[in-house]
C-alpha cells in the first residue's frame, strides 16, 4: 500500500506550532503512516515556490494568503487550514477559541479583585484582536476601566526592541494602578514585564500580568515567572491529522471552522496576588515575595515599611486574609513545594534555599501547612520522568 504524501507547513519557532506538531505525531503513531515532509519556516512566511510543482495527497498548513488559497482550490487538494491570521480561506479550519482565551484571562484577573485593566497585543492580527475582544467583553459589565495598546508584529512595520519597550512603558504610565494586564501571547507578556521593570513597578502588586500559550521556558525565564492561558494545540493537531486522513480516504469534510476551548490558566507569580491599592502594603508584600526565602522575619518587613506592627497586621489581614508572618511562610512553603516536585535536591538543601535553618523545622511547618510530609508530597507530586 502506497503511503499518502503529505506536506505539513507549521512553524517550529513557536511553542504553539511545536505542540500542533506533537498532536499530529500522536495521531500518526496510532494510524497508518504517511510520507511526511515538514516545511520549516517562520510564522507569516510565504508559501514555498517548490510547492507549485509538488504532486502529493494532502496538506496541513499554518501558511495562508488569499492568493495561496485560490491556487490550492484549483489543485483540488485536501487541505486543513490551521492559520489564525486571516478570515476564512474556504478550507476546513481548526483553531483555538481566542475569545474564550480572552474570557479566561479576564476572569482570572477579576477573581483577584482588579478594577483597572489593560490589553497589550499586536495590531492587524486576527487572533490578537479576538483575544482582546473576549477580554474586553468579559469585563464590560463590571464598572471597570480598560485600555488597549498594540504595535505591528511583522517586519518591516515593527519597531526596534528598545523603541517597543519605550512605547509600552509610555502606555503603562497612563493606567491607574493596580492594573490587571492581559497580553496576547507569552512573548508580549515578557515585553510588558520588562517594561514594568524599567518603570520600577512591583509585579504582581502594582501590575498583574497574564500571557497566552504557556510556553514554560519563556514563562519561567520571565521575571517574575509569567502566568499564562493554556490553549490546546496538541488536540488541534490531532484533529487536523484525523480530518485530513479521512479526506484523503474519500470522505470530504465541510469547509467550516471549528474552535477548541483553552485548557485553563497556569498561574505563576506575575498574577498570583490580590489587588492592593495601598502602596506601603504592596511594597511590604513585594519585599516578602522577594526575600522570604532568605529567612526574614516580620521585624525585617517593618524596617522596609514605616508602619506599626499592629497596623501592618491589620492591613495584611484586610488585603491578603493572613498575617505578615503567614505570608512569609506561604512564600517559603510554595518554593519548597516547587523544589520537591521539580528537583531531586535533599531536604537539607531545600531548607537552605527556602530560609529554614533546620530541615526538621521545615518538615514540621510543611506538614502543618500542606497536610503531608515533604517526602509524602514529593512521592505524590513527581514521577521519575518528571524529575529535573
Amino acid at each position: 500500500m502506497t503511503r499518502p504524501s503529505v506536506v505539513i507547513m507549521i512553524e517550529t519557532a513557536t511553542i504553539y506550532g511545536r505542540r500542533l506538531l506533537q498532536g499530529i505525531t500522536s495521531y500518526l503513531r496510532s494510524h497508518e503512516p504517511w510520507s511526511v515532509f515538514l516545511e520549516q519556516h517562520e510564522l507569516g512566511a510565504e508559501p514555498p515556490a517548490w510547492l507549485r510543482r509538488w504532486k502529493g495527497d494532502g496538506l496541513i498548513t499554518r501558511v495562508m494568503t488569499p492568493e495561496f488559497a485560490a491556487w490550492l482550490k484549483q489543485q483540488h487538494l485536501p487541505v486543513i487550514d490551521l492559520n489564525d491570521r486571516l478570515p476564512s480561506s474556504g478550507f476546513p479550519r481548526i483553531n483555538s477559541d481566542d475569545q474564550h482565551i480572552g474570557r479566561l484571562a479576564a476572569e482570572h484577573l477579576l477573581e483577584r479583585g482588579f478594577q483597572h485593566f489593560g490589553y497589550c497585543g499586536f495590531s492587524e492580527e486576527l487572533w490578537s484582536d479576538r483575544r482582546r475582544d473576549g477580554f474586553r467583553d468579559t469585563i464590560a459589565d463590571q464598572g471597570v476601566t480598560f485600555s488597549t495598546f498594540d504595535t505591528p508584529w511583522a517586519m518591516p512595520k515593527t519597531a526596534s526592541w528598545d523603541r517597543q519597550q519605550e512605547q509600552i512603558a509610555e502606555w503603562l504610565v497612563t493606567l491607574p494602578r493596580p492594573a490587571g494586564l492581559m497580553c496576547c501571547n507569552d512573548m508580549r507578556g515578557q515585553h510588558v514585564l520588562d517594561a514594568c521593570t524599567r518603570l520600577g513597578w512591583s509585579v504582581p502588586e502594582e501590575a498583574a500580568v497574564i500571557g497566552v500559550d504557556d510556553d514554560e521556558l519563556l514563562c519561567e525565564l520571565s521575571d517574575p515567572p509569567l502566568s499564562s492561558v493554556r490553549p490546546n494545540p496538541e488536540r488541534i493537531g490531532y484533529l487536523a491529522a484525523a480530518l485530513l486522513d479521512s479526506w484523503m480516504q474519500g470522505r470530504a469534510p465541510d469547509a467550516q471552522e471549528e474552535v477548541l476551548p483553552p485548557l485553563g490558566v497556569a498561574t505563576r507569580q506575575s498574577s498570583d496576588v490580590l489587588a492592593i491599592d495601598d502602596p506601603q502594603i504592596a511594597a511590604a508584600v513585594r519585599y516578602i515575595r522577594e526575600s522570604a526565602c532568605r529567612g526574614i522575619s516580620v521585624t525585617d518587613v517593618l524596617r522596609t515599611v514605616p508602619q506599626s506592627r499592629t497596623m501592618l497586621e491589620r492591613k495584611f489581614r484586610k488585603f491578603l486574609g493572613r498575617s505578615p508572618q503567614a505570608e512569609i511562610r506561604h512564600v517559603q512553603i510554595k518554593r519548597a513545594r516547587q523544589l520537591l516536585a521539580e528537583t531531586d535536591l535533599k531536604l537539607e538543601r531545600i531548607a537552605e534555599l527556602t530560609g529554614f535553618q533546620h530541615p526538621e523545622y521545615l518538615s514540621v511547618v510543611f506538614k502543618r501547612e500542606v497536610g503531608q510530609t515533604p517526602g509524602e508530597f514529593r512521592r505524590s507530586a513527581t514521577s521519575p520522568g518528571k524529575r529535573g
